[in-house]
Parts: structure tokens; sequence; C-alpha cells
């Protein structure tokens, strides 16, 4: 019985050879459908993961606040106005928040454009007031000197840190600690200087992307008594007027189950205080799952999109075996005649069917792998070809790296041997059932 078996896949495999252009371009359909599965599944889960990976580092048992300029500050023309409103978070509602009890820390974050200077150079850089606990959550990191303390903080010294980008641009060779940079009135002396940090993108509501390349860090206390609150400059074209306290606050949750119940409780007591709405809670916890809830509609959607890849590859098989039932008419009626059942029949088309569905499953399978060095090869050569167009797209998409879904393998394999089955079964069984005498009388 055995032997028999091994035979009907033997000569399976016989009749696909002796025709192997057909037989070839019915592997390539489902090779094509196979390999789609996997790269689009990769692709998804790889757009998936940078943007959780960006909304996980402004931290789990984090909520953050940040101050929005309302629409009635502004002109009809969206410009802003001569005089500068006040708007967005205070000082008191700094204080005020560690009322509630849930809340273990809290950072300010001021943030405004001064030009800086040291001797005949000089930078348009990013001034950040901030809290010594800005540090870490920004995941910033130290390569000299430190940065600031408490100390520098309470006492307000003219103490500050550079990033490592603005350290080199004014100092080059020099050792910038110890040395003084000058910005408006007052010079400021180096205490530090820090790695260098990619840039993040835009996350959630209010929360732009991040530049952290040419930004000077100090003492929050330094910051409203040497700049204030009442600021302007010119930057990338534009001339902004600010009347602002606080651009953003930090809080960290002492238990990460309180997030949200913290979250619903600030927004409770800043509601009462921002009747205009010039503020935006964003709770990285509530982005996390919303961008968990969006991977598995995205992968769903990729999914489909593949699995129509491969119906056509299915339906493929269908054509080129039923072409290939009415070639071998009169060999189908001969083996009947020699005694041939309808099973046996069945099974030899079914076995081609399955052969070809393995081939092209397992090269779809080979080719799936390939979905990293493809997608990085192609989008060298787009920022080539166009790069305008893709310094345009999202930096999620820019700079994604498909991340291969173990299971997606399994899956696009089992999907195309199910298609090669189904779509075999018909002219399997159309072959079995022809009448030997007809099949007999049929001419080539």
């Amino acid at each position: 019985m055995a032997y028999l078996q091994l035979r009907t896949w033997k000569l399976g495999v016989k009749s696909l050879i002796l025709h192997p252009l057909r037989s070839l371009l019915t592997v390539l359909g489902i090779f094509i459908g196979t390999a789609s599965v996997i790269w689009l599944l990769a692709i998804g889960e790889g757009i998936s993961s940078k943007a959780q990976e960006q909304i996980a580092q402004l931290g789990a048992d984090n909520i953050i606040l940040r101050s929005v300029q309302p629409l009635k500050s502004k002109g009809a023309t969206g410009k802003q106005s001569l005089v500068a409103a006040p708007y967005g978070l205070t000082r008191d509602d700094y204080t005020s928040l560690f009322q509630i009890p849930t809340i273990a820390r809290a950072v300010r974050i001021r943030e405004t454009r001064r030009e800086c200077k040291y001797q005949d150079r000089s930078s348009d850089s990013r001034v950040v007031g901030c809290d010594p606990e800005y540090m870490e959550i920004n995941r910033l990191e130290v390569d000299k000197g430190h940065f600031i303390t408490d100390s520098e903080l309470k006492a307000a010294d003219l103490a500050c840190v550079l990033s490592a980008e603005l350290a080199e641009k004014l100092f080059r060779y020099e050792d910038p600690l110890g040395k003084t940079i000058h910005i408006d009135q007052y010079y400021y002396t180096v205490v530090g200087v820090m790695r260098s940090k990619t840039a993040t993108a835009a996350v959630g509501g209010s929360m732009s992307g991040q530049d952290f390349a040419q930004d000077i860090y100090i003492p929050y206390e330094t910051f409203y008594r040497r700049i204030g609150d009442k600021n302007s400059y010119f930057h990338n074209g534009q001339f902004t007027r600010e009347n602002l306290q606080l651009n953003q606050v930090t809080l960290k949750v002492r238990n990460p189950d309180d997030v949200l119940p913290t979250a619903d409780a600030i927004r409770a007591m800043l509601s009462g205080r921002h009747p205009d709405e010039d503020y935006a809670v964003v709770v990285p916890m509530e982005l996390l799952e919303q961008a968990k809830n969006t991977r598995l509609m995205f992968m769903v959607f990729m999914g489909l999109m593949a699995a129509v890849s491969l119906v056509v590859g299915g339906i493929g098989i269908m054509n080129i075996m039923l072409a290939t039932v009415t070639e071998r008419t009169r060999e189908i009626g001969i083996r009947r005649a020699l005694g041939a059942k309808r099973g046996d029949i069945t099974r030899q088309f079914l076995i081609e069917t399955i052969v070809l569905s393995i081939a092209g499953g397992l090269t779809g399978v080979l080719g799936g792998l390939t979905a990293g060095p493809l997608v990085l090869g192609l989008r060298s050569f787009l920022e080539f070809a166009m790069p305008s167009a893709m310094a345009s797209m999202p930096e999620s998409m820019r700079d994604v790296v498909p991340i291969i879904v173990p299971w997606s393998i399994p899956l696009a394999f089992g999907i195309s041997m199910m298609i090669g089955m189904v779509f075999g079964l018909y002219p399997a069984r159309r072959a079995a059932r022809m009448n030997p005498i007809e099949a007999l009388r049929h001419v080539a």
C-alpha cells in the first residue's frame, strides 16, 4: 500500500515536470501569496512596535500635562495678537497637584527659544527650565559633568547643561565644562554635557515631537527669575509671543493601577481652573492600549490583503488543473478501463495540486523571510530617488524595520496548503466523474 502511495506521488511530480513553465507559473502565484502574508504582517508589526516604543518611552506610570494655546487667543487668520494673553498651566496648578495622594512627584518644564553665544559662535537654541528629574523622565544620559542639581535649582544658579550637538557647535574642540555662554544679558556656566539623543516623533494629542539636538537646560527657578513668563522670539520664519508659566508638568504615580483614576482626578481639578481648556492631559497607558488595539486591527487588515493574493494563486491552480484534466482526458479513460477507481483518479490530481502548493508555500516562506533586507533596500532606493517624499512621511513609516511575526510562517504555509487543496478538489472530482467510454473516444 505504501509503495502504491509513493508511486502515485512520483507520477504526480512527473506529470508536473512534463509542463515546467505551466507548473512554475502556478507555483509563482502561491509563492507571491504566501510571501505577501509574511511581508505585510512583518511590516505591520514593525510600524506598530515603533509606535508602541515611542509611547512606552513616556512611562506607563506617568501622566503628562501640556499647555495648549486656546483658539480665542489667536486672531481670525490664526496669527497671534500683539498682546500675548496668559494661558496654560500655572505654578498654582503645579502646587495643587500634590493634594492628590496618588501622585509621587511632579516635574516642571518651561521652554522658550533664545540665541546663545560663545565668543564669535552662536546658535538659536531651545532653553529648557526644568527640575533635576527631567533627565530621568526623558531618558537622557550625562557625558561630562553633571545635570541640574537640587542645590542649583533652589539657589537659582546661572548654571546650564548643553546637548552634545550644541556643545560641539559652540565649543568645537574645547572642553565646555567651566566655561560660560551668553544668553540675553546673563552668563551661564556650563556644568554638564549630555550624550546625543535621537529626536522623538509626535505622540498623542498635544505631545509634539522632541528634538534634543539644540537644547540648553537650566534650573526652573533660574528660568523663572531671569527669563520670566512673558517671552517673544523669532523661529523658523515665525514670530511668537507667549505669556506662559509652564509648558509641561510630568507626574509620576505611586502605583500603575492608580494611573487612570489619577488622570480623572486631574481632569476634574483642572476643568474648574481652566474654562478655556488651555491644557491637555496625556496618559501614555491609555495611548499604549489604543496602540495595541490598533495593532490588532492593522494586522487583520494586512492579513486580509495578503489572503487575497493567496486566493488569486488558488484560482490559478484551479485554472491550470482544469486545463490539465481536459488535456489528459484520454489518459483518464485508459486508467479507468484498466481498473482505476474514481478515488484513485481524484487522489492523483489532488496530489499534483498539493505538490504545487507545497512548492509555492515553501518558496513563499523563504521569500517572506527576506522582508527585512527587501524593505531596507527599497527604502534606500526611495531616499535616493525621492528624498522629499520620504522626508514628508511619518517617522514610524519612514524608519520602519519589519519584524517577522513567528506565527505568520505556519499560518501562511497552512493557508497555501488549504487553498491548493480547496481549489484543486473540483478539477480532481471532475476528472474522476468522467465516463470512461467517452474519455477513451476523446481525441487530444
